[in-house]
């Protein structure tokens, strides 16, 4: 059995980095880790054209292990994410609510639009406080219903998310 460093847990350091709009330098490793991503849970299915586009209009804010994009979130400057997608072998250590915190420090409101069966997804949304707004059927171009969710106003959970800006 072949062993990468993906399967072995150890200390590493976690920088992080922001492409600003107009600003794409890390765009082509935002879409392999995407691509990953889908392939593996088949989710995230954008056109590559539509997310290159929005990934250059968006403000993005990203977190890399060792030179390695573990991590991305792109958003809009109304706190609308985008795209937030965190590699599978790093799940579990706070960067999904990191970068959501991010977003929030930067922003009065935040939201999104998850797919109704994306199970992972909303239990991570609704484990950091967003609320589901309502249901949007066939938001997808594939024809997939899409619940549009937004984070709570409430002041403590600013309080829990600001740990994971240190």
């Amino acid at each position: 059995m072949r062993f990468s460093s993906r399967d072995i847990s150890v200390s590493v350091n976690v920088e992080k980095r922001m492409d600003p709009p107009g600003n794409a330098d890390n765009a082509a490793a935002a879409w392999a880790l995407k691509e990953e991503i889908r392939e593996r849970e088949g989710v995230l299915k954008q056109r590559r054209g539509f997310f290159m586009n929005a990934y250059k209009r968006a403000a993005c804010h990203l977190l890399f292990e060792d030179d390695e994009l573990v991590g991305f979130a792109a958003t809009r400057r109304d706190g609308y994410i985008l795209f937030l997608a965190v590699a599978p072998w790093v799940r579990g250590r706070g960067y999904g609510e990191r970068l959501v915190a991010e977003v929030a420090e930067e922003n009065r409101s935040v939201s999104c639009h998850a797919r109704t069966t994306n199970e992972a997804a909303l239990a991570f949304y609704e484990h950091i406080g967003f609320q589901t707004v309502r249901r949007i059927e066939n938001y997808y171009e594939d024809g997939g219903d899409a619940f549009y969710l937004k984070l709570g106003d409430d002041s403590s959970l600013t309080d829990r998310l600001s740990k994971f800006l240190r």
